[in-house]
């Protein structure tokens, strides 16, 4: 019997969410940073195994919004929820429970599908210490499984696979067997430089960023031209994000190009420029123009 789903991955920013979808896919799909909130969209990742497809829904971290971004940001992940055949909700190990994962599981009271709690982190703690977060979370929620992780070096991840697989339903492959996302490449390249730009920069910036690809130029057999437009929201972001002598701005694109060449399978010359485009997480037009959309 073959089975085949879709299960969400849902915590606060920054428990690791997308390191853990990307460990799970077996390559870079979902940007990493240590800087919260850093997913905007639901990505969806595919794993296609002998026995089953799943479909993760790496979505955005759930937080109080401040921003009609995070008001987008907040309803994908809330939507997703409504969705799915089963969920996985993340936690860092080396955090203590608080208002943010408070706020997550109410949100999870009225969720149908089985809840399985991922403790992520446990690389980071001592192994005595994982038993008392497991009881504790226990007590707030009677959860589908427990299961312990850690996403970085892949401690229990196929134990995790193996217990998600039980609460799929049979079903057919609905994407082919290599396919590992079904976001477009232009989406994906925006987000590897966006993901650069979050490493170099300082907290004044990094949700101040949208990055636009507007061209995408076959210009030689092995070369391809990309043109990418980074909006901020100020001058002094701009001016941040440039650097002095341009040297910040070069550094992001010598970070990120290797990783475009590898998506793209060609040589590529990354055209980087900064625009400001003021107030741009509080204008509907703006947002979905950065491909991010307002769903009612």
């Amino acid at each position: 019997m073959y089975k085949s789903g879709f299960i969400a991955v849902i915590g606060r920013p920054n428990v690791g969410k997308s390191t853990l979808i990307n460990k799970v896919i077996g390559q870079k799909i979902a940007i990493m940073s240590d800087k919260p909130q850093t997913t905007r969209s639901r990505i969806q990742c595919i794993l296609t195994q002998d026995d089953a497809q799943i479909i993760f829904l790496d979505t955005p971290g759930i937080h109080k919004p401040m921003f009609k971004l995070g008001e987008y940001m907040l309803k994908a992940a809330e939507g997703t929820l409504k969705e799915v055949d089963a969920i996985f909700f993340v936690v860092d190990a080396t955090e203590k429970f608080g208002g943010g994962e408070k706020y997550i599981l109410e949100r999870l009271e009225s969720v149908t599908a089985p809840v399985i709690l991922v403790i992520n982190k446990i690389d980071l703690i001592e192994r005595e210490k994982v038993l008392p977060i497991i009881a504790s979370y226990a007590e707030k929620r009677n959860f589908a499984a427990t299961v312990p992780i850690s996403a970085v070096d892949g401690t229990n991840v196929d134990t995790l696979i193996d217990e998600a697989k039980k609460y799929l339903p049979e079903g057919p492959k609905y994407y082919p067997a290599d396919m590992v996302t079904d976001q477009p490449e232009r989406l994906i390249v925006a987000e590897l430089i966006r993901e650069k730009i979050l490493h170099v920069t300082e907290d004044e910036v990094p949700h101040s960023i949208a990055v636009n690809i507007e061209e995408v130029t076959q210009r030689k057999k092995d070369m391809t031209y990309i043109r990418a437009v980074i909006y901020v929201e100020r001058d002094s972001q701009k001016g941040i994000l440039i650097g002095k002598g341009g040297e910040l701005l070069k550094g992001v694109g010598k970070a990120a190009r290797p990783e475009i060449e590898m998506l793209l399978g060609t040589k590529v010359f990354l055209d980087l420029w900064v625009k400001v485009k003021r107030g741009w997480r509080n204008s509907n037009g703006a947002i979905q123009s950065f491909g991010l959309g307002v769903s009612d």
